[in-house]
């Protein structure tokens, strides 16, 4: 190093909006500018994070990337006070050529850029070489290479300290960080949007200090936080020194200005713990409610809640998430409703101190099979009638949706949205899928960890929040008299063991039944899977927290005689 004092760098991790332009270059210079009174004088900002990430085929119409342009300018300017002060902001940049598009062919000539801020100019911008198109990742459809482009590394130099340029993905290969140091890189910074999934934390730090170590830099990691539709960003930003051993730690799901001193080839910072996994998935799930419902605008959420474990995983869920003056509560028992679950139903939403109603939909259901007597007569009774109780409720909970303007959040389990064991138009009816990527088991897992935490209940007590009831007595749709899950679905244990195998794993039939697994249930969950996948193109939006969701990850084809 040839810097003769210590330089502070910031990492301004923080919540961007996509396309809210302003918005985000407003938090920029003010974490900026709090930074630089802390001493900082290199701020480095997530991946993309003047237009929010990811931004889609926004990136595609012209007048968005004229806008992003127009913002880098003006964050350069509102910080053209502070000379001394050198900020790297992620932007979308168009190449010098223009983009080939025709009806049949689209070419994009735009980069995943990062530029280099200081003196109310942009002294330099870097174009991400490696694009990811994989699992939620789709940078090829929208940014080209800039190594293929011909875009040289970028290395700036703050007091002494020659800081390097990469970009996300580029850290997971060895070019970029190679490229780097040859310019003259001593110390290596990555801008980062990478979704949560429960254990990313530890791989990206394990990745990040395989790269250090090869490269033999001190790397500085900033990550996005936040919540954009299905797509969650945990923060959790942080740095290693050249050995590739942990030197700082922002907080997850939460914004954050981490402090860094560079003292010669040394990091020194604060190292935030990361939380148990159930704690992350919590945090995650909340976080993706509380941006879903924030950055869309609605004043709040209506939930259907049966007395079940899911409807009061979402309900604990959205009072975290939004705060329970903005949570409604609608009971809808019909003739097959246990007392018990009105009962605990009544019980949870007296300890979050939501609004409850209760609207019976017997009569409704009646009348539904009055006007359908005459086409059924003859026919036995079978999940025709049991999908109507779930459309009607459906239809009242979106009236309620409609005419008071809150979002419905639907209640659905990943468990259930393999198997199809969900009704369309029914329990499925609703904008936003909270727990679409939470199997059975892991429902059971966070409704147990949210007990566990203090909580103060409306009364003033100290408390569980999930009456213990809802969580041990056996799952049940109760749309049937005596009706359980298991009825028709393999222990949850088991299904969720065998979807997790087939759906995220990639493992076959045979794979699976050489593992212990009953051909019998391996066969009927893969197949369930199989023919529901209709269904699951027709769900709301959902939360992402597995490596693997159904949604942006997950397109397999509806008509198909393929079977793995």
């Amino acid at each position: 190093m040839s810097a003769q004092h210590p330089v502070k760098l910031a990492v301004a991790q923080f919540n961007a909006t996509v396309g809210d332009l302003a918005g985000n270059v407003r938090k920029i210079v003010d974490m900026a500018r709090h930074a630089y009174a802390q001493g900082a004088r290199v701020v480095l900002t997530p991946e993309l994070s003047l237009c929010g990430y990811p931004a889609e085929d926004l990136w595609l119409r012209p007048a968005f990337m004229q806008a992003c342009a127009q913002a880098l300018q003006d964050c350069a300017a509102q910080l053209a006070d502070l000379p001394d002060l050198h900020v790297v902001v992620g932007h979308p940049q168009p190449a010098a050529d223009d983009d080939v598009r025709t009806k049949s062919l689209s070419v994009q000539r735009r980069f995943n850029a990062a530029s280099v801020v200081a003196g109310g100019r942009v002294l330099a911008t870097y174009a991400k070489r490696e694009l990811p198109n994989y699992q939620v990742f789709d940078e090829r459809r929208y940014f080209a290479s800039g190594r293929d482009a011909g875009q040289p590394p970028v290395v700036f130099e703050v007091q002494g300290v020659r800081f390097g340029l990469n970009i996300c993905e580029d850290a997971w290969f060895a070019e970029p960080a190679e490229a780097a140091r040859a310019a003259g890189a001593e110390v290596l910074l990555v801008l980062n949007a990478s979704p949560y999934h429960l254990g990313k934390v530890h791989e990206r730090e394990a990745q990040i200090g395989d790269r250090a170590r090869a490269c033999g830099l001190p790397i500085v990691y900033a990550h996005q936080v936040g919540g954009q539709d299905e797509l969650i960003f945990d923060g959790a930003s942080f740095a290693v020194q050249a050995d590739g051993s942990l030197a700082a730690r922002a907080p997850m799901f939460e914004e954050a200005v981490l402090v860094l001193e560079v003292n010669g080839s040394r990091l020194h910072g604060s190292v935030t713990d990361v939380p148990s996994l159930e704690a992350q998935a919590w945090g995650a799930l909340v976080t993706g409610v509380r941006d879903y419902i924030g950055k869309n605008g609605f004043p709040g959420a209506i939930i259907g809640l049966s007395g079940g474990i899911d409807s009061a995983l979402v309900l604990a869920i959205a009072v975290d998430a939004l705060g329970p003056e903005r949570v409604r509560a609608v009971m809808m028992p019909s003739p097959y409703t246990a007392d018990i679950s009105w009962l605990d139903a009544r019980e949870m939403a007296r300890r979050l101190g939501v609004r409850y109603d209760e609207i019976a939909i017997s009569e409704t259901f009646e009348s539904f099979r009055r006007s359908l007597a005459q086409d059924f007569a003859g026919l036995p009774e079978d999940a025709t009638e049991e999908n109507i109780q779930a459309r009607i409720r459906g239809t009242l909970l979106m009236a309620l949706s409609n005419k008071h303007g809150a979002i419905v959040l639907t209640t659905g389990n990943k468990s259930e949205m393999a198997t199809g064991y969900c009704t369309l138009y029914g329990d499925m009816a609703g904008g936003f899928a909270v727990i679409k990527d939470v199997a059975k088991t892991l429902v059971y897992r966070l409704a147990a960890w949210r007990n566990r935490q203090p909580t103060r209940l409306t009364d003033g007590t100290q408390g569980e929040v999930i009456p213990e009831r809802i969580i041990t007595r056996p799952p049940s749709a109760e749309l049937r008299p005596d009706q359980t899950d298991q009825d028709s679905l393999p222990p949850y244990d088991v299904l969720d063991a065998i979807m997790q195998r087939y759906m995220e794993e990639d493992q076959s039939i045979e794979d699976i039944v050489a593992a212990g697994y009953s051909r019998a249930d391996v066969e009927r969950v893969t197949r369930l899977l199989k023919i529901n996948e209709y269904k699951r193109r027709q769900a709301p939006v959902g939360i992402r927290i597995t490596h693997r969701a159904f949604g942006r990850d997950w397109r397999y084809p509806i008509t198909s005689k393929f079977r793995a």
